[in-house]
Order: C-alpha cells, then sequence, then structure tokens
C-alpha cells in the first residue's frame, strides 16, 4: 500500500524536470522543453517519468540504465538531507527466483545514488574497440572517447574505464542470448550529492558497424515525435542534458544513449555510523567496554607468552541479538536484524550485547620494555584468530606489540548464511548485513578503547589468582596504538581507520573498494555467483543485483568513507593515514581497486630512494620515500604476467594475496611507520619477491595453512 501511495503522490510531482538546471535565462531558455508532443496526463502507473517501471532507453533490461535520476523522487520521510529518495517501480528490479521482483522501496532511505557506483545499461553487441581500459583510463578524458562520464554542473570529465561483462558466458554468440551488461567504472571515487551524466557513443558492434540507439532515445535526441509517454515526459529533462554535454564538447549527434544520476549526500551514507560511534564511546566512557576472561592459553609457540581469551561486554543497536542467520528465530523477530532508530533516523541503544576479543602477549613484555597496541583485521567472512600462530604472532613478538583481534560482527564466519540467503532468497536481508556491519565497526573500535582504557589501566588479573596478572599493565604504553589488516581487513580496515576517534595510523594491505567492482575480478566470486545466477537467471540481472546491493552498502564499505580520512573529516574525528600495501597480480582484490582507495585518502604512489616504482598510476601523485604525515601505497610485485582487463580474476602463477604481510620489510615498514608516522623505504630496491629479497621470507611457509608457493 505504501508504494502504491507513493506512485499516487509521484504522478503529481512535476520538480525532476528540473534535476542540475538552473542559472541565467539565457540557460532556461536554452533547456525550455520542446512542445513537440505535450505529455498530457499519461498512463496510470509505473515509474513517474516513464511510461510504466521500466525505461524505454534500454528495453533488453528493466531497471536500465542504472542507476538513474528516473528513480529518485521526492523525499516522504521527511529526513533526507538532499530531498530526494531512492524508489522503484513495482516491478523495476530482477524477479528473484523468476517469481516476484526485488521490493521497489530497498533504498527508499537513501536519498541518492552510491560514490562507488558504475553506470550500465545494455547494448548487445558491444565491443571494447576504442574505450579506455584499466591501463589506459587516460583515455576517457579524450574528446574522441566513446565512453563518457561528467560532472553535471561543471562539465568536468571523470577518469574512467570500460567494462563489457565477461563474467556470462551469454555472448550472443552460437544462439545465446547476448547478456552483457556495458559499464563505466570510475577511477576515482564519485562526489557526494553531485548530478553525473552518463554518455556512449560510436560504441562498435561485433559486426563492425556503429551501433544504433533505441527508438526511445532517437526520438529524444532528434527531436522527433513520438507515442512514448516516457520520452514526452523527460524532453525537458533530456534538453538539459543534451545542453550540458554539448557545452563539455560532447555534441549529441553522435550520441548512443545518455541518461543522468546524482549521488547521495554524505550525511545520508555516514550519519547513522557517526552517530552510533559516537553514542557507544559515551556509552562505555573512557575506560571502555567491561569484560571477563573466558580462556588462557599459555605458551602457545612462536615467541608468545600466552594468549587470553576475553568477552566484552558492548551497546548494542540492533533490534535483537544474532550470532548468524536463522530464519526460524530471526522470524520471531520479524525476520530482519535492522539499527534501532530514533526520529531523527539515528541508531538509539537498545541493550547490551557481548562480543569475543582475543589477546595476544608476548615474551617479550617481562624484559620491562612497554608494548603499543596492535589491533587487526581479519580476511573475507574470516575470525579473530587469523594469525595468531603466524604473521600477527611474529609482529607482536619481534616487533613489541600487545596484538589483539575480534570478530567483524555482521562480516565474519558467521555471517555467510546470511549473505548466501540475501543473494540468492531475501534481497530485503541485505540491508540487515549492511546494518550489522556498523554495529560490527563500531564493537571494534569499543575493543580498542578496552585495551587503551580499562586494561591499560587496571590489567588483565588472573581469575585463579588475583594477586598475579595475565597482563600487567605495566606492560602497555596506550599512547602507542594502530590498526593492520589484509583483505577483508584491509578493506574494511580502511573505513575503520577513517571512523576511529583512537587510532590515527593503519596498514591496510591488499585493500579495494567499491565492492561492486572487487566481485567479479576475485576468484571467491563464483562460489556466490552460482547463487546469483540461480536466482536471477541472466548476467543481466546478475549485474543489476550487484549495482544494487553497492548502494546499501555505502554505509559500512570504505567508498562510504574513503575521503574523509585526511581531509573533509566525519564530524570530532582527527585526521589519519594509510600505509597500502596492495600484491601486483592478487588473485583476490584486483589493485586497480586498490588504486581508488589511494586516490580517494591523497595517497602517494611511494617510490624508493632512487625514484624507482613498479609502475606509474594514472592520476595519483609520486613521491620518492620517505615521507611523513602523509599517506602512501607501496605496490609489491611477484612475477606475474599482468592483471586482466577485463572484470575477471588473475590466474597466473602462485596467488599473491596475504603474501606480502609475511615478507620482512613489510614488517619493518608498517612498524616504523605506526611509531613515528614516516613511512620509510625498506625493500633492498623495488619492493619484490626477487633474489635481492629472498631471505624476507618470500615462500608462503608462515603461516598456519599457508601452502608452500615459491616466486
Amino acid at each position: 500500500m505504501l508504494a502504491n501511495r507513493w506512485l499516487l503522490r509521484s504522478f503529481t510531482c512535476l520538480s525532476l524536470l528540473a534535476i542540475g538546471c538552473g542559472g541565467d535565462d539565457e540557460s532556461e531558455k536554452k533547456n525550455t522543453a520542446p512542445s513537440i508532443d505535450p505529455p498530457g496526463d499519461g498512463p496510470a502507473g509505473g515509474v513517474h517519468l516513464l511510461a510504466g517501471d521500466c525505461d524505454s532507453l534500454t528495453p533488453t533490461q528493466c531497471g536500465f540504465p542504472f542507476p538513474s535520476n528516473v528513480y529518485l523522487v521526492d523525499d516522504t520521510t521527511g529526513l533526507a538531507t538532499s530531498g530526494k529518495q531512492v524508489m522503484f517501480g513495482a516491478a523495476t528490479l530482477p524477479k528473484n527466483l523468476g517469481l516476484y521482483p526485488v521490493d521497489p522501496t530497498i533504498l527508499s532511505y537513501k536519498d541518492g545514488f552510491s560514490t562507488g557506483s558504475g553506470p550500465q545499461t545494455h547494448m548487445p553487441g558491444a565491443t571494447f574497440e576504442g574505450v579506455a581500459r584499466p591501463t589506459s583510463i587516460e583515455r576517457s578524458l579524450e574528446d574522441t572517447s566513446p565512453s563518457i562520464l561528467i560532472e553535471a554542473d561543471t562539465g568536468r570529465r571523470v577518469p574512467h574505464w570500460v567494462d563489457i561483462d565477461q563474467s556470462t558466458p551469454n555472448d550472443g554468440l552460437e544462439d545465446r542470448d547476448d547478456e552483457r551488461a556495458i559499464q563505466i567504472r570510475p577511477a576515482e571515487r564519485l562526489k557526494d550529492a553531485t548530478r553525473y551524466i552518463v554518455a556512449f557513443r560510436n560504441i562498435q558492434h561485433r559486426d563492425g558497424h556503429v551501433i544504433e540507439p533505441v527508438q526511445a532515445f532517437r526520438e529524444l535526441r532528434d527531436e522527433l515525435k513520438t507515442e512514448d509517454y516516457g520520452v514526452k515526459r523527460r524532453r525537458a529533462l533530456y534538453a538539459d542534458i543534451f545542453g550540458k554535454l554539448e557545452t563539455a564538447g560532447y555534441p549529441r549527434a553522435d550520441l548512443q544513449v545518455a541518461w543522468d544520476f546524482t549521488t547521495a549526500t554524505k550525511e545520508n551514507t555516514t550519519r547513522r555510523m557517526v552517530a552510533l560511534r559516537d553514542r557507544a564511546l559515551e556509552a562505555v566512557g573512557a575506560a571502555g567496554p567491561s569484560f571477563v576472561v573466558t580462556e588462557v592459553e599459555e605458551s602457545p609457540g612462536n615467541g608468545i607468552l600466552r594468549r587470553i581469551h576475553v568477552k566484552m561486554t558492548v551497546p548494542m543497536f540492533l533490534n535483537f541479538y544474532a550470532k548468524g542467520y536463522k530464519e526460524s528465530e530471526w522470524e520471531t523477530q520479524g525476520g530482519y536484524n535492522r539499527l534501532m532508530l530514533d526520529e531523527q533516523g539515528l541508531p538509539e541503544q537498545n541493550g547490551t550485547m557481548e562480543q569475543d576479543v582475543l589477546i595476544i602477549v608476548p615474551e617479550g613484555v617481562t624484559s620491562g620494555t612497554k608494548h603499543g597496541l596492535l589491533q587487526n583485521g581479519h580476511g573475507l567472512f574470516g575470525s579473530r584468530f587469523e594469525g595468531q600462530g603466524g604473521y600477527l604472532a611474529r609482529m607482536a613478538a619481534d616487533y613489541g606489540w600487545i596484538a589483539f583481534s575480534t570478530n567483524l560482527f555482521g562480516f565474519a564466519e558467521d555471517d555467510v548464511g546470511l549473505a548466501i540467503t540475501a543473494l540468492g532468497a531475501r534481497p530485503l536481508l541485505f540491508n540487515s548485513f549492511f546494518d550489522r556491519q556498523q554495529q560490527g565497526q563500531v564493537n571494534q573500535l569499543l575493543a580498542m578503547r578496552m585495551m587503551m582504557g580499562r586494561i591499560a589501566t587496571d590489567g588483565i588479573k588472573d581469575p585463579n589468582d588475583p594477586s598475579a596478572y595475565l597482563l600487567d599493565p605495566s606492560w602497555i604504553d596506550p599512547s602507542v596504538r594502530a590498526y593492520r589488516g589484509d583483505s577483508q581487513g584491509g578493506i574494511m580496515g580502511t573505513t575503520y581507520c577513517a571512523v576511529s576517534t583512537d587510532v590515527t595510523r593503519c596498514l591496510v594491505g591488499e585493500p579495494g573498494m567499491p565492492y561492486s567492482l572487487l566481485l567479479n575480478r576475485s576468484k571467491d566470486w563464483p562460489a556466490y555467483d552460482v547463487v546469483l545466477r540461480a536466482s536471477y537467471n541472466t548476467g543481466l540481472n546478475n549485474q543489476f543485483m550487484v549495482a544494487l546491493i553497492q548502494q546499501g552498502w555505502d554505509a559500512s564499505e570504505p567508498v562510504g568513507y574513503a575521503p574523509y580520512m585526511t581531509t573533509d573529516l566525519l564530524p570530532n574525528t582527527p585526521p589519519h593515514y594509510l600505509l597500502i600495501h596492495p600484491a601486483i597480480g592478487d588473485h583476490q582484490v584486483v589493485t586497480w581497486a586498490a588504486h581508488i582507495i589511494a586516490r580517494s585518502v591523497g595517497a602517494v604512489n611511494l617510490a624508493s630512494p632512487a625514484g624507482e616504482v613498479h609502475r606509474t598510476v594514472p592520476f595519483l601523485e609520486q613521491a620518492t620515500a620517505p615521507v611523513t604525515n602523509r599517506s602512501a601505497m607501496v605496490e609489491w610485485e611477484f612475477g606475474l604476467a599482468p592483471e586482466p582487463l577485463e572484470n575477471l580474476p588473475p590466474k597466473d602463477g602462485c596467488d599473491p594475496h596475504d603474501r606480502v604481510r609475511v615478507l620482512d620489510p613489510a614488517y619493518e615498514q608498517q612498524d616504523h611507520f605506526f611509531r613515528t608516522g614516516e613511512i620509510k623505504w625498506t625493500c633492498d630496491g623495488l619492493c619484490n619477491c626477487d633474489s635481492a629479497n629472498e631471505e624476507a621470507g618470500c615462500e608462503r611457509t608462515r603461516d598456519a595453512g599457508d601452502t608452500v608457493c615459491k616466486p
């Protein structure tokens, strides 16, 4: 009923005729809607700017092109900063299991689209001829570029590359349908609250001809009379779009398709996380959460004195506690695990929850040297135990840190069932997936507050001998604090670092953003792709769902937070600095995505003292080591073939994923950075696994579970 009431109201709303328009009288005259065929009242159903729930600009896929401002309407909640909200028609979104479309209100809390959006449409038979690729991004800014992405208000050209989906085998040949979306991949994180215009021109068909525009776009572009209500209704909007493209240097005559979309505001993306953080920290105070010891492992080896397992009690902001997803249990609570929100739409506390924390105490604490606090972030759907007998133990023992970690609640081993169910059967569960990750990020912040507060002050007493310490406070230097994480721990660690009020220096290993770019390019994707294909049937639907998921993921993943790392800070948040360690040829997290993080946080591509880098990175400043109080990216190379340009995972040689973290120069570089703020050069020449660094642990043998993997 809510969707029906919205549809009735939306037909009376004419405001979207002027999205992004404005200025002097001359521009107003230029963008006046032609009176070729006045739309009249239009049909009695469907999206307000269209003739139905689908856009005739892409007749082969309902909901394309996406994202698009035809799905951005006046806000009905009173909470949206932009005054808009995202809403779809009843049948716009893909049908789950071929039966029911995804709920059109799934993103109604968003006041614009993702700043990690990869705009996409469908042009059957499209080829890569002439377009920018990940290694030729500069091509996208040339006057002759077939792909166009501009900021509508300024005409600024946004660097990008083009993907034509290779993850589906359905390529239009041998009697197969063409299910390959054509996508623009911005090489930078898009700006908040900004209107963008997307266009393609001169895209060639595999048969060698230039693809003709569909009838609806031809009618808009050439001002032809039409019976298409969606064309009639958008005459004024497209007068503005074509005018802005022409001003930016792109004449309308050869355009094959064009549309616009507007990104969400900074407040819409971040305000819940910031409020949740602030309210949680206020609740626990300077001392941090209380805790109890649950287990102690004495002398586990690898230079570790003991491992202490504690359970801390933290404020909970969800409507109920669930360790993972069990449908029967969730249904008794209404089916969804969501943040509790007050009248302002901000999280409010709903009791407490318990969170397990693992603390690793090295033998060196008995020497009298105070140790800093180092928090670790685990990998994809992993756990706090990662590295306890390997890389994390070595960092603690050899470099003088008390290390600790906690599961990223919402994105840990217990959440696999939730992710698969949301991906396959119940897409509305994705909002629970994202909300739980926000609670999880704050739980991680609270673990650091507990370590630097209550434990640094009082230590951890032995439950069996109150006169003895398991962790003596005299062993801790709470002023030295850092975060390190790899893979998911590097990705989501970027969010952690941007949001933290207690940690300002972080190592992010093998990171990347946005997830919608990472997924197809990871060797981990096929397992999830099976679920997606079984539920949504076509390659076009699969890409649509990945793009739709990205819209909500901004609230917890780094694309929502990376630009606020050092400047344009979040409220009451200090500046932070990142050391970024990508592995060239990574089979799981493609380095093109690490470059987007580096650009977003203002990092430099760090060169050796001789001025050498493995490769120059477009639109990223290069600087010679050392640098101080700056974020920096140091790429590591393992003699592998170049990464695929397509949206497919690298397969050459031994996967270098997680190899950087076990190399001596990597340990030394991060330790020095954590303690001083300076990122110095610690490799012998370029950072790699060649003969100059053979003694640095090039073989993957340090971590339990690692396979021996020689360069």
